[in-house]
């Protein structure tokens, strides 16, 4: 594959404005779920700027360790940083040792438009290999893997990371991050104890700080579930841009319709959508811009993962299929079973997604039997809210943000002294199984990365988990 022609390396603002066209909306990093297939479709429906899974940099660095390379970005087929099909690109690294570091950054250096540092990994087998939000404690060895970047690559160097619990801590390590040599920061407002069932709200509060210290352009990460999130989230923080994992997941479409006119060679103008404010926002034209049949999305997802030479992981795509079609196969239980039976052989030239395919269009049948025994009431007339949590919930049929609830609350103590054990309400089954598939495949996921004496593979979002 031909790379692109050399240019004078760009950072900061012209960077952020020249070559990656002033991008507004991007998809976050994620282990086994930002794949070229995932890129490819994400970008179609609004996307501006989509990095790379998570890529373990000492892994990558093995020269023997071919499968590992061809499997994590695969330069062999042509296809992973095709200026007319993948870019905007940007790749994450996790790493503790710059050598190695640099070593990897250089293999892909042709194929991306800038390299980024995982510091925002808040799962054990980081703190096991320690890197991500575990190098936090760590300023001179993560102002090493910033600036021995910095001062090698072609291209710029980019840093995401999690906040610290004080504004104060927050902002210095902000700008340490900036003085090594970070050109684009990526601020995601959750403290590393914010995981799992204590994830929580990010806090805005802290990525604006961020924003009005350095003089980088800053995105922030953290509660987009909705449109209406992303012009929250611009207009309280000031954020030059807004990163969404786990929301844009479940919904790929959860960008289309707001891209706005580009300077970058690579991506073109479309039309912007309505704000939430206008009277037309509810309209059935508009609805289905933000959140389409969640079927056709998935089938169209099937069918670029068929269509191409790069091959995408089975857990990829199982995983993808599972979120986009939640709200179906939650009803549906029978298909969700039988998707989840599905057998591929994954060391195939073709390993047999298209009983996939067979699946979904099954699903799709149904879902149509659905939409058409609603009548003609307008979708705005559909959407319901959730009693627990009070966002909206569209139906079943649309693609839609998955929220996880939160723990239930322990019981007040009895007032017998006999002893009672401890119960706590069960959640509904449906979200049990859900919160189960989550927390199997994140640890499989996890499992798939892991690396000698630095182990782990937790990317910017785990099985849509952001981080």
């Amino acid at each position: 594959m031909a790379s692109l022609p050399a240019t004078k390396k760009l950072g900061g603002w012209d960077f952020y404005k020249n070559v990656l066209g002033s991008p507004k909306y991007i998809v976050a990093p994620m282990v086994d779920q930002s794949e070229l297939a995932w890129r490819r479709l994400s970008r179609k429906y609004g996307a501006q700027v989509i990095y790379s899974p998570m890529i373990n940099a000492k892994m990558f660095a093995t020269q023997t360790n071919k499968h590992y390379r061809e499997l994590n970005f695969n330069t062999t087929c042509g296809e992973e940083g095709d200026p007319t099909v993948d870019r905007p690109l940007i790749v994450q690294f996790c790493a503790n040792d710059p050598e190695q570091l640099l070593t990897s950054a250089k293999l892909i250096e042709p194929y991306c438009d800038a390299v980024d540092i995982n510091l925002g990994c808040p799962q054990d087998i980081a703190k096991k290999g320690k890197y991500g939000a575990f190098l936090q404690e760590d300023w001179d060895l993560i102002y090493k893997l910033i600036n021995i970047l910095h001062e090698n690559l072609s291209i710029p160097v980019t840093a995401k990371f999690r906040v610290f619990p004080t504004v104060e801590k927050t902002v210095a390590y902000a700008k340490m991050l900036e003085s090594a040599g970070a050109q684009i920061l990526t601020c995601h407002g959750r403290i590393r104890e914010q995981r799992g069932v204590n994830t929580g709200l990010a806090d805005w509060s802290k990525i604006k700080a961020v924003k009005e210290a350095v003089a980088v352009p800053v995105f922030a990460n953290g509660n987009i579930l909705y449109q209406s999130d992303i012009f929250d989230c611009l207009e309280a923080t000031g954020a030059d841009g807004v990163m969404s994992a786990e929301g844009q997941l479940y919904n790929p479409a959860l960008f289309n319709g707001l891209t706005t006119s580009s300077t970058s060679s690579y991506s073109s103008s479309t039309s912007l959508s309505l704000s939430p404010t206008d009277p037309e926002y509810l309209s059935d034209e508009q609805i289905l811009l933000r959140q389409p049949r969640h079927c056709d999305l998935a089938i169209e997802y099937l069918n670029i993962v068929l269509s191409q030479q790069t091959p995408t992981t089975v857990s990829a795509v199982k995983g993808h299929l599972f979120k986009i079609m939640r709200p179906g196969l939650v009803k549906e239980k029978d298909l969700r079973e039988k998707l989840g039976k599905v057998k591929v052989n994954p060391k195939a030239p073709r390993p047999g997604y298209e009983e996939y395919l067979r699946v979904c269009e099954e699903l799709k049948v149904r879902m149509e039997r659905d939409e058409k025994a609603a009548g003609d009431k307008p979708l705005k007339e559909l959407i319901t809210i959730d009693p627990t949590t009070g966002l909206q919930v569209m139906p079943h049929w649309l693609a839609q943000a998955y929220f996880r609830p939160p723990p239930p609350p322990p019981k007040p103590e009895p007032q017998s002294k006999k002893a009672i054990p401890n119960k706590r309400p069960l959640p509904d089954l449906e979200i049990a199984l859900v919160a189960e598939e989550a927390q199997q495949g994140e640890e499989r996921s996890l499992k798939r990365v892991k690396l000698g004496d630095v182990e782990g593979g937790a990317g910017s979002a785990h099985v849509g988990l952001t981080v």
